[in-house]
């Protein structure tokens, strides 16, 4: 019967297993080789590319937004002067540049405000019939050749009811065709493009446009705060830059799926010369929508650069020589380890398994089979086969009747074959274990540069700055609320608060106080919490300090205009008393509660690690990972950290960004990692808050070559130790036990134990000896039985016979006495 599995395939699979990891480790370890600018300062280039891009698409998009809603506001009752109305469309807050009011009947300008608005491939007619509800913005050159951001938006006024010949029309008159209900105008404000925001000392920014063409540059501010001049000189755009922007298929390029962006943005980074010996990084990013879709910046082919110069990294310890040496050396231990298993178990076996065999056919009755019992077995000095070949010789003796059973000697604890598994075990580990927790091991203070943690920092920053801008803008939106619902009646007053939420996701509730502070409208769901009062001025607040979900209000007051004229008329028709008066001249507030979703969402961004937004306290308000509110921060070391920027909030010697190494993790139990703290905001809405945004990240994260030897020394001592533990365990399941079973066996049989039936349960080497000792034990127990019989008859034979009875017993005769 053929052997299934059994010694060799565990002994087999464990040499093929150890010189696998061997390969891996020669290969994996000795392809690392240190860089001159690590990749991760590349790839943190390129988040702070998207980082500006994504900064540039929502203030584009706001802006956008805030020209539609100013052109759907309602205009001043009785505007018919065109240069009237265009001045109360123009939004509030309107960067330097121009407007127009166009008739897109003619195309020509009915008012124009500021500056020259570039008008050069502008159909107004055809921009009014394409039926889109938003237009999208467009870019076009001044006549001094400078670029300007056009914005547009459809504007509806009422048309009289008479015709007016066309010199009125052209004069300016807002007056339309008889009969016509509304009036269809264009309006087109004119901005000049802003460079994008970006942090860190020494880095620029720039703005192109898809022919590479800058349209805006700027220059971080140093670490002292300094503002710096834009660069003299504007970046190139880097051909695979622009080749990732029209075809999404350049090489170091990553698309959405990838990056977790937005879909429809792509970026990258390119390493390049610098100056006085230093390396220049450029990152890129294309400009998109937030949501990816087509929104307000797609057409506009956008793409923002950004580049610093680094000094390259000292040249760093070659990995070639230690992963030669390593796998070296496990290529050794496999071999040594294999050779022993083989000598030491799979030899002697195998040979038990033919020595059980030619015994088992030396128990026949032919004289062939006889002499095979003539042959010695080969006993061997080690361990559990060692045993069994002596109880094997023992049998084969007493089949030849030279001796009789032998009783069993007691063995003490020598080793065997579980401790020669348990050494072959020892010396894996003794080289899994060392590169599992001791070989390659780096300072978390000398593996990542400083240029590394800089850029943590200014990403943290530019998080900061992302929920800066969000705030002030739901701050001035509300402003603008409040003064829509100054002297408005109820239906109309919720009518623009059902407006303003659905133009603000953030938005949870909006609703609006009187001078006790209750709620008189309310849009949305119901507060979590609500201010005491009606809150004079405007601005951002954190309504509560404890509880289950932090509560953040936006609030703006209603300004009391036409409510006073009102109250005065409705005085002098006898309707109000004076105590009414007093109460409708009371300021009231318009209250917007942030949700805390929107916070979560807008501090989370690929690639920084965790982000807690903290209140003045260190505690947190909002985070990319799930918390609890207002707990503290993870570690202790991020709250000292934090600490560190503590200064009187918008004073001249404001808070102060801060970034350095952390030998504890996010968490209890974690390695290091890099982290920053910046303030919220030295000054506008928020400045007076006090909060925080803290990041950490992971620096085994980071793509370093130091933590990536680390990485995959670490998983070459791990895939040694579960290689070696795991077919060990294989070989002491299958084999060890066994064997230690089938060795009590032939001890016992050995002794003269012939009741004890033997049962195999493997159809391998153990299993092949028991069936040879069932079949010796059935020869035994014949032997012993024909052996009994045999003594019984010989006995029988020597011992007399016994005397009949007539010869022995004296005769008597019938009737009279016995004869003599």
């Amino acid at each position: 019967m053929p052997l299934l599995g059994g010694v060799r395939p565990p002994i087999a699979a464990l040499l093929c297993a150890l010189l696998v990891v061997a390969a891996f480790t020669a290969l994996g370890l000795g392809a690392v080789h240190e860089q001159t600018v690590p990749q991760a300062l590349r790839d943190a280039e390129r988040r702070i590319a998207e980082d500006a891009a994504d900064s540039v698409a929502t203030s584009l998009a706001a802006r956008a937004t805030a020209v539609r809603r100013s052109a759907a506001s309602d205009a001043p009752a009785g505007t018919r002067d065109p240069m009237a109305l265009l001045r109360s469309l123009l939004p509030a807050g309107h960067p330097a540049g121009g407007g127009v009011l166009l008739d897109p009947r003619t195309g020509k300008p009915l008012a124009a405000s500021g500056e020259k608005v570039p008008l050069t491939g502008v159909d107004a007619a055809a921009l009014v019939r394409t039926g889109a509800a938003d237009i999208a913005p467009r870019l076009a050159l001044s006549g001094a050749g400078e670029p300007r951001l056009l914005l547009f938006a459809r504007v509806a006024v009422p048309a009289p009811g008479r015709k007016q010949d066309e010199n009125h029309d052209q004069a300016g008159d807002l007056k339309g065709e008889q009969g016509a209900g509304e009036r269809e105008l264009l309006l087109v404000v004119s901005e000049k493009v802003a460079a994008p925001a970006v942090y860190g000392a020494g880095r620029t920014g720039q703005l192109a446009d898809r022919n590479g063409k800058a349209l805006a540059a700027a220059t971080a501010a140093t670490a002292d705060g300094t503002p710096q001049a834009p660069p003299a000189a504007p970046l190139a755009l880097p051909t695979a830059a622009a080749n990732a922007a029209n075809a999404r298929n350049t090489e170091n390029v990553t698309n959405a799926a990838d990056a977790g962006l937005p879909a429809g943005e792509v970026s990258g980074s390119e390493l390049g010369d610098g100056r006085h010996g230093l390396r220049r990084i450029t990152g890129w990013a294309s400009v998109a929508a937030a949501d990816g879709k087509d929104g307000d910046t797609s057409g506009l082919g956008l793409t923002v650069l950004t580049a610093r110069d680094v000094p390259p990294a000292k040249e760093g310890a070659d990995h070639t020589r230690f992963a030669l040496v390593a796998a070296g050396t496990l290529v050794m231990i496999a071999l040594l380890v294999t050779l022993v298993l083989w000598s030491s178990m799979q030899q002697p076996l195998l040979r038990l398994h033919l020595s059980a065999a030619r015994l088992a056919r030396g128990v026949g009755e032919t004289p062939l089979d006889r002499e095979e019992l003539a042959r010695p077995v080969p006993v061997f000095a080690f361990g559990e086969p060692g045993r069994v070949g002596r109880a094997l010789e023992s049998i084969r003796r007493q089949l030849l009747g030279e001796r009789g059973p032998e009783p069993a000697r007691p063995v003490g604890r020598r080793p065997g074959a579980r401790a020669l598994v348990l050494v072959c075990a020892l010396v894996i580990a003794a080289w899994g274990v060392p590169l599992l927790f001791l070989l390659n091991r780096v300072p978390a203070a000398e593996a990542v540069p400083a240029a590394a943690v800089a850029d943590q920092q200014a990403r943290t920053e530019a998080a900061a700055d992302r929920v800066r801008r969000s705030l002030a803008r739901s701050s001035t939106d509300l402003a603008a609320v409040a003064s829509a619902l100054a002297g408005a009646p109820r239906e109309r007053a919720t009518e623009v608060l059902r407006r303003e939420q659905a133009d603000h996701p953030t938005f949870r509730s909006l609703y609006v106080l009187d001078h006790t502070g209750a709620i008189v409208q309310r849009v949305g769901k119901q507060p979590l919490r609500t201010l005491a009062q009606a809150p004079t001025g405007g601005g951002i607040t954190q309504v509560n300090t404890s509880g289950t979900i932090p509560a953040i209000a936006a609030y703006a007051q209603i300004p009391a205009n036409g409510k006073a004229g009102q109250a005065g008329k409705a005085g002098k028709a006898g309707k109000v008393t004076k105590a009414e008066d007093a109460k409708d001249a009371d300021p009231a507030a318009v209250v917007a509660e942030i949700g805390v979703n929107a916070l979560n969402s807008q501090v989370a961004r690929p690639g920084l690690g965790n982000v807690w937004l903290t209140d003045d306290h260190y505690r947190v308000l909002a985070a990319s990972v799930g918390f609890e509110a207002f707990q503290a921060l993870p570690h202790r070391s991020l709250t000292r950290l934090a600490a560190r920027t503590e200064a009187a909030p918008g004073g001249a010697g404001g808070p102060a960004a801060t970034s350095a190494v952390l030998h504890a993790g996010n968490t209890p139990g974690e390695g290091p990692s890099v982290a920053a703290a910046v303030p919220l905001a030295q000054r506008g809405p928020v400045a007076g808050l006090g909060w925080r945004v803290v990041s950490a990240e992971p620096a085994a994260a980071l793509k370093l070559a130091a933590y990536q030897v680390q990485a995959r020394t670490i998983l070459a001592g791990l895939l040694a130790l579960s290689v070696g533990v795991g077919c060990l365990t294989w070989l002491h399941i299958v084999v060890v036990r066994p064997l230690r079973a089938v060795t009590g066996c032939a001890e016992r049989l050995a002794g003269g134990d012939r009741r004890t039936v033997l049962y195999p349960v493997h159809h391998d080497e153990c299993g092949s000896v028991t069936r040879s000792l069932e079949l010796l034990r059935q020869a035994l127990a014949e032997r012993d039985r024909g052996g009994g019989r045999a003594d019984e008859a010989a006995a029988s034979a020597r011992a007399p016979a016994p005397a009949s009875a007539s010869a022995s017993a004296p005769s008597f005769r019938s009737g009279g006495p016995p004869q003599q």
